[in-house]
């Protein structure tokens, strides 16, 4: 009785011993306009396959969920965090080992055993005194009792992280399946650009030739000429640019998808027709939520918040149990004697007394990243939240700026006909036929670009609101 009282006085100022956890500082909320705000969109966005309408589109990004390098990584640190589940596991299970070994000891005259030898060689059992082997074959078996739950916590926090990795594949994903649209709408913007370049080029050829005959005719001037034929070469010059966006485009493509560069059909006419719908003006918090790097962020949190548990517990005493079983004997002829069995069974307790400066600083660093996590958790859900908002903001304010630049491409379209019409009456001047050209081609490129910034905004909503990553 009087052991077990000590036993329990001891575990008692071991545990005052033990420093307590931080104070976690308070969690930021999400601002009341935005939680409150109301939206038909209730669920999580759908998955990519119906979000992105486009078939090719479509393609690249299952080609690039079979074989981009980054994403099989991912994969196989998820790999890695699953068998660190396994390792944690069997922590806290007993572990049995096989031990087989053959002693061969010479000891002094005047050691115990040489007096026990010497008694047997009184007895007249001379093969135990001229023996100096000692074989053994067993099995050994150890196992620490969990008692303060440290190993089981252990395996807890390994689990919580596989399942953060889990989350931060998803989120990989969905910055992947973004990127590849964002890229995939470029390009078709660019086939745009070049198409409108080369239509500007037979336009502003065909004005070159009207010009040169009129010279021939002296209604106007060799500048004249030298004007239309500069504009005509600088639009020239616009397409190689083009054109090699457009490759570099390609390419960045095949890098995403994990291939080598190979055709890719593409073409202007998908981009006409790409429908953008307009967000609504409100969103709910609970979409927020579905983004995978803000529950990767949350399962950080509960994985320190283990961690903090698991090394206060190296502060209290470990227990442990030790057995073994087995045969053993002073030569292999006796080997397999039933009276050769041996067995031992043994508990004990080990705990830190006077030197504990590592526990100490183990457990001040898992405190220190437990608050640390918190503040990335805090800052992921600002990031989040900003991110909605500036791309629903985008998609609508492109919205408005696509209609009214598009009124501005019509007017200026009417104008280059009439300014061509004039001309050739003799009724206008050759800058203003050329200055109605130049700003023609400029609003329809920037039509173009707007349209973009439009099909970005809605890659952006995706992106933002978590997307399907299925």
């Amino acid at each position: 009785m009087r052991k077990a009282a000590y036993l329990i006085v001891l575990c008692i100022w071991w545990a005052c011993q033990v420093p307590q956890a931080g104070v976690m500082p308070p969690t930021k909320a999400l601002p009341q306009t935005f939680s409150n705000a109301a939206h038909s969109m209730t669920k999580e966005l759908p998955n990519w396959r119906t979000y992105f309408n486009d078939p090719t589109l479509v393609a690249l990004i299952d080609t690039a969920l079979r074989h981009n390098q980054e994403l099989l990584t991912v994969n196989q640190e998820l790999n890695i965090l699953q068998n660190e589940i396994l390792a944690r596991k069997g922590e806290y299970l007993p572990f049995v080992n096989v031990q087989a070994y053959n002693e061969y000891a010479r000891d002094g005259k005047y050691t115990w055993k040489e007096g026990v030898n010497e008694n047997l060689n009184k007895q007249n059992h001379p093969e135990v005194v001229e023996s100096n082997n000692d074989l053994k074959v067993g099995l050994a078996a150890s196992w620490e009792l969990d008692v303060w739950h440290k190993l089981r916590n252990a395996k807890k926090a390994a689990a919580t992280r596989y399942l953060a990795g889990v989350e931060g594949r998803h989120f990989f994903i969905t910055q992947l399946v973004a990127e590849i649209a964002e890229s995939w709408y470029q390009l078709m913007a660019l086939d745009n650009l070049l198409l409108i370049v080369q239509q500007n080029i037979d336009l502003q050829a065909d004005a070159l030739k009207i010009v040169k005959l009129q010279k021939e005719s002296a209604k106007v001037t060799q500048l004249a000429v030298n004007r239309f034929e500069a504009q005509l070469l600088n639009t020239q010059n616009l397409q190689y640019d083009i054109k090699q966006r457009i490759v570099e485009t390609e390419n960045h493509i095949h890098q995403l998808t994990g291939v080598f560069p190979r055709p890719l059909a593409h073409s202007a006419e998908a981009f006409n027709q790409l429908n953008v719908p307009a967000p609504a003006a409100g969103l709910p918090a609970s979409l927020l939520a579905n983004r995978p790097d803000i529950k990767q962020a949350t399962l950080q949190i509960e994985a320190a918040n283990i961690d903090v548990q698991v090394a206060r517990a190296m502060f209290y005493p470990a227990f442990r149990l030790q057995a073994g079983v087995g045969l053993q004997a002073f030569s292999p002829t006796f080997l397999l004697h039933p009276q050769s069995a041996v067995f031992n069974l043994a508990g004990d307790m080990l705990a830190p007394l006077i030197n504990k400066s590592a526990i100490k600083a183990a457990f001040a660093s898992a405190n220190a990243r437990q608050i640390q996590t918190l503040y990335q958790y805090e800052q992921t859900i600002i990031t989040a939240y900003i991110e909605v908002v500036n791309q629903l903001a985008k998609a609508n304010n492109f919205k408005a700026s696509y209609t009214t630049k598009a009124q501005e491409v019509d007017m200026l379209t009417q104008s280059v006909g009439i300014a061509n019409n004039l001309f050739k009456s003799a009724r206008a001047d050759y800058m203003e036929v050329l200055l109605t050209q130049r700003e023609a081609l400029q609003t329809r490129m920037e039509l173009i670009e707007i349209k973009l910034k439009q099909a970005e905004a809605m890659v952006g909503v995706y992106r933002a609101l978590g997307g399907g990553w299925q």
